[in-house]
């Protein structure tokens, strides 16, 4: 895996894929930085990436997953983005700082494009604003989040209280007080307290949360 700038994103990104087991080769142009970060990482380089040579010298085109992680510099993003696409990297994961910036990569063809700190705005407002514990959004209608089983569910088997047809939801996970998440069946009985994981259109989602 290759990570193209290694600012905050760029770094917690690449600490994350190395303590999954991930060789992360760390690449950015300012020297300070890449010193300041080499030991944790795989192997690092002081590199301009925006000279379509030195991509090639640094051999990342024959990466199978490559993450452009530019911040701010966003025509270095942009460059760096179709150099990897003119060598046909089969993966390309590119950071957004604005949805004009993000509407441009997609254009250029970048297979992902991620914009954190409004993903992290949308996340954090559904958990300031309801009852949900974590809440992820999958697309614009559809997520996923855990929240605590509200009273409409508990106390009888999830096939019997109808959750789905009721509320719109599925109940896919529940854990216990103390326990461990676990797989919810038909026959799952929700107690007070218990911490579930739903998933549904996100209006249902946000509803379902709220009943408590």
């Amino acid at each position: 895996m290759a990570v193209i700038g290694l600012g905050r994103f760029g770094m917690s990104l690449a600490g994350e894929l190395m303590r999954t087991g991930w060789e992360v080769l760390g690449v950015d142009a300012d020297e300070q930085l890449v010193q300041r970060h080499s030991d944790a990482l795989t192997h690092a380089a002081v590199a301009d990436c925006t000279d379509h040579e030195v991509l090639r010298q640094l051999g990342i085109p024959d990466f199978h997953n490559v993450v452009v992680a530019i911040g701010s510099a966003v025509e270095a993003s942009i460059l760096v983005t179709s150099h990897l696409l003119d060598d046909e990297v089969p993966n390309i994961w590119a950071k957004a700082i604005s949805h004009q910036h993000g509407r441009i990569l997609e254009r250029l063809g970048a297979h992902h494009v991620v914009q954190p700190e409004h993903e992290m705005g949308e996340r954090v407002a559904h958990l300031v604003a309801g009852r949900m514990l974590d809440f992820i959004p999958f697309d614009e209608h559809y997520a996923l989040a855990k929240t605590l089983a509200p009273p409409t569910a508990t106390g009888r088997p999830l096939g019997a209280t109808a959750v789905r047809s009721r509320h719109g939801v599925t109940v896919v996970g529940v854990k216990r007080p103390g326990g461990h998440f676990t797989y919810a069946t038909a026959e799952t009985v929700l107690e007070p307290g218990d911490v579930i994981i739903v998933t549904g259109e996100t209006s249902a989602v946000e509803a379902f949360a709220n009943l408590g």
